[in-house]
């Protein structure tokens, strides 16, 4: 896929230096700020010869092990162009996509295990294999630790009188399993809401809320669904390194409001395996408990008692109104009785 990139900078007094997100596999980006030429590169896992059709590199190490990894640095451009090359701590973004740190942020975790050369120049058309080394310390932790590698370029240019560096980037995550004890989590801490329909014809929605803690040294795949009433609905897959948070939300629609609701969550947890296998390892169940108060039926109710009860009392007040109308003839009736007796 191809793109361009677009032009965001931050401007400081004296200089800045911005680092894209990691991008996908084909990046296009102008090369300086006064320069039309528009450069065009592909970065990909590599053997040997050439891209070897990975999406990203799936390592399994012993602590104090290495191994040597390439990446390939494919220039689609008219020109000759020297790039950049850097390793860096990985992570997931809160939409799930994954990224590295920018080369002005100091990496600590697994981003210091790659050793790779400074930059790379590529010939227009081109594709140059880049080997770089991986290496596990000796007291790295058992599970799966995220770093990710990347070519890139940094245009110069001026706004308002300051200096402005923009880093276009693209680059691929290195995933390492370190050998030794396996221990996956997935904390689940849910929440509810009821969201009333003031229509007390039309029923509200109950909106289940939680958060995701992968408390495990794996990577997790997750996927959670609520039911009400023999429906369920579902919400997406999730993947999560160890440490991740992620807060996740369902809808359930055409819940009519009767007061404590129990809405049950059940929350799919998968092992991710450096072969890109899955092994499910069971739901965490949890029950969301909602309060869902009849307030617009209530209303209506109200309306319609005090509605009879007024109607009540009108004709009450009139029967009254009648019986001192009918007392009064009838004593003016006698006292024209006695009058003529």
């Amino acid at each position: 896929m191809k793109r361009r990139s677009s032009r965001f900078a931050r401007v400081a007094c004296a200089a800045a230096v911005l680092a894209a997100a990691i991008a996908p596999a084909v990046w296009s980006t102008s090369a300086s700020a006064d320069d039309d030429q528009t450069v065009t590169w592909s970065v990909r896992p590599a053997d040997e010869s050439g891209p070897d059709g990975r999406a990203w590199a799936e390592l399994e190490l012993e602590p104090g092990e290495k191994t040597t990894e390439r990446m390939a640095v494919i220039n689609l451009g008219d020109s000759a162009v020297t790039f950049s090359l850097a390793s860096a701590d990985g992570y997931l973004t809160e939409s799930g996509r994954f990224n590295m740190l920018p080369s002005d942020e100091k990496s600590t975790r697994a981003g210091t295990w790659i050793t790779l050369p400074s930059t790379v120049t590529v010939e227009p058309g081109a594709t140059a294999v880049v080997p770089f080394l991986v290496e596990v310390p000796k007291n790295a932790t058992p599970g799966d630790h995220a770093a990710g590698v990347a070519a890139s370029i940094r245009s110069e240019g001026a706004s308002e009188g300051a200096a402005v560096g923009v880093e276009s980037r693209v680059g691929f995550r290195v995933m390492v399993r370190v050998a030794g004890d396996v221990a996956p989590g997935l904390e689940v801490h849910g929440a509810g809401e009821y969201i009333t329909e003031w229509n007390p014809l039309n029923p509200g929605t109950v909106v289940v809320r939680y958060t995701l803690h992968n408390s495990g040294n794996v990577r997790l795949e997750s996927s959670s669904a609520v039911e009400w009433n023999g429906r369920t609905v579902s919400g997406e897959t999730v993947e999560l390194l160890p440490g991740d948070d992620r807060a996740v939300e369902l809808h359930l629609r055409d819940v009519w409001p009767l007061g404590l609701l129990s809405v049950p969550l059940s929350v799919e947890r998968a092992v991710v395996l450096p072969d890109g296998s899955r092994e499910h390892i069971g739901p965490v169940m949890q029950t969301v408990s909602v309060w869902a108060g009849p307030w617009p039926q209530l209303l209506v109710l109200l309306s319609l008692v005090l509605m009879v009860g007024g109607m009540a009392l009108r004709g009450r007040r009139r029967r009254r109104q009648v019986e001192t109308l009918v007392n009064a003839a009838r004593e003016a009736g006698r006292r024209e009785a006695r009058i003529e007796g």
